[in-house]
């Protein structure tokens, strides 16, 4: 299958060559942004306590995605294929169906944090302004 960025080169650095290690490093950049977002998350909660300032409710966005990431990666690629040499639980259909559930968490959290953002912090900026 082939991308629409495939014929695009970067030029390359002689210095540092991480194009063996690519999965290592997207990972450890996907944890760091991860635990990175939960800390923000704590010490907002931490630093106004009370429900006016913040509200506790926000916390579940978070949390969804969290279970979301959960799911996805605890399904293989050979699960979903049918690859694999036991079936699991509920073979390739209850791992597609695991896999779906996870990616409509996962969006479904994105959806809900974008809404408390514009509903939240945007909309009311919007209306201070004078035009």
């Amino acid at each position: 299958m082939a991308g629409c960025l495939d014929d695009v080169q970067l030029p390359r650095c002689e210095c540092i060559d991480i194009s063996e290690k690519r999965n290592a490093v997207a990972s450890v950049t996907a944890g760091i942004l991860f635990f990175s977002g939960w800390w923000i998350i704590i010490d907002i909660a931490a630093r106004y306590p009370s429900m006016e300032e913040f509200h506790h409710a926000y916390h579940v966005c978070g949390v969804m995605g969290t279970v979301a990431l959960f799911m996805i990666n605890a399904v293989s690629n050979g699960q979903v294929r049918g690859d694999t040499y036991t079936t699991g639980c509920m073979g390739q259909r209850g791992a597609r169906a695991w896999l779906f559930i996870g990616f409509l968490l996962g969006f479904g959290a994105l959806i809900a944090a974008n809404w408390i953002l514009f509903q939240v912090y945007v909309i009311p900026m919007l209306s201070l302004k004078p035009f």
